[in-house]
């Protein structure tokens, strides 16, 4: 099985930053999930990425995944009405290169 990544953006609302970052902080390890960063890439625009074993684990941890984002919505900005608060994309890992 090849690791398989999710990335998701977000856009937090103004005043409701430190809040989201303590959810997102006091997330529990899911199974199967490698690494798992989040970057402040403006003053309230976020991105989250995951690395995981597989595909099948990241599905597995699909639910636990919404419920953090259903614990964070309420601090979340709508990106747009296609989209909702998320803008996510997954995929297979093609490359790799971690020297920690």
């Amino acid at each position: 099985m090849s690791k398989f990544t999710n990335v998701v953006r977000f856009s937090v609302k103004k005043g409701s930053e430190k809040l989201f970052e303590t959810q997102i902080n006091n997330m529990n390890r899911w199974d199967g999930l490698l690494i798992h960063v989040v970057a402040k890439t403006g003053t309230s625009s976020y991105v989250s990425y995951g690395l995981w074993e597989s595909e099948q684990s990241m599905s597995l941890a699909r639910p636990k995944m919404i419920e953090l984002l259903d614990s964070c919505r309420d601090f979340l900005e709508e990106i747009s009405p296609e989209l909702g608060v998320t803008d996510p994309v997954s995929g297979p890992v093609i490359s790799e290169y971690i020297d920690i």
